[in-house]
């Protein structure tokens, strides 16, 4: 996982359906019981609906999912991982001057 984890994003420059194809793939070949970390994914309520179907027809669970107030972009995604009960935000620490 070393190499997925260190591939810099290139997916924000590619089209939704590209993003979904090519992590669809990295997905579906990846060993079943490695873990992962995906950045920047899901970006959609769609994104986050279709990665959920992966997971488990996969018979996989997700156990976290970090938000940030840069993610809270698209409230829906956080929404449905609150709902979920896996949404985690990170507690930020003010900068000391």
């Amino acid at each position: 996982m070393g190499v997925e984890i260190s591939r810099p994003r290139a997916l924000s420059l590619v089209s939704h359906d590209q993003q979904i194809a090519t992590l669809r793939r990295w997905y579906w070949t990846r060993k079943p019981d490695a873990g992962f970390l995906l950045l920047d994914f899901p970006a959609t309520l769609l994104q986050a609906l279709v990665f959920d179907e992966w997971v488990e027809a996969r018979n996989e669970r997700v156990d976290a999912v970090i938000g940030s107030t840069v993610s809270e972009s698209c409230p829906e995604v956080h929404e449905h991982y609150q709902k979920l009960g896996i949404l985690q935000m990170p507690k930020l620490i003010p900068a000391t001057p």
